[in-house]
């Protein structure tokens, strides 16, 4: 059981980040693209959330354990973790070609505001909020919590200026789409 406990979500976010990058390929020609300091960022502090998770570090406050690890918090978390990667496929799938890893311009740009995305504008930050959260109530563990706190600062600035660049290719009807569907937590924020 150990195993499962120490490697499950290096596998589960293993799976995600091949699927992810096997979709990176069928989308539609990029205008525009954010700073390359800015995708470089992001990508360490990912790859830094995903460490964390994944290894125990000798600082005994990063693994000190903040509640019991016992079955009801672990698959609780799994399950979490797994639904706020579904949530994020289902995003990906339904903004089809116009999807980016980074926050771009695509040609011939298409506003998405069905589906998920008639629950949040930005579904796929909202699904990976929710599959952290499902780490840091599994593990228990500050390193959990540090993982989360990266990932937070990092999808919140790329939020933002995603927000800029869409309300200023799509004008009002983005607008009018912001006070109809929240950034991230459906009804609230």
């Amino acid at each position: 059981m150990r195993l499962v406990y120490d490697y499950l979500f290096t596998a589960l976010w293993i799976v995600f980040l091949a699927y992810w990058n096997l979709m990176a390929g069928r989308t539609k020609v990029t205008e525009r693209m954010e700073p390359t300091v800015s995708r470089v960022l992001r990508a360490a502090a990912f790859l830094a959330a995903i460490v964390l998770l994944s290894f125990r570090f000798p600082v005994a406050w990063l693994n000190f354990q903040l509640w019991p690890q016992d079955m009801v918090t672990f698959w609780g978390g799994v399950a979490l973790t797994l639904a706020g990667m579904l949530f994020c496929v289902w995003a990906r799938l339904h903004l089809g070609r116009n999807w980016s890893r980074s926050v771009t311009i695509k040609q011939d740009h298409e506003l998405i505001v069905t589906g998920p995305y008639a629950l949040v504008r930005h579904p796929i930050y909202s699904g990976l909020y929710v599959a952290f959260l499902g780490a840091v109530l599994a593990l228990g563990e500050p390193r959990a919590l540090v993982a989360f706190a990266l990932i937070a600062v990092s999808l919140w600035h790329k939020l933002r200026l995603e927000e800029k660049w869409m309300q200023a290719q799509f004008g009002a009807e983005y607008v009018n789409y912001s006070r109809q569907a929240a950034a991230v937590v459906p009804y609230m924020l």
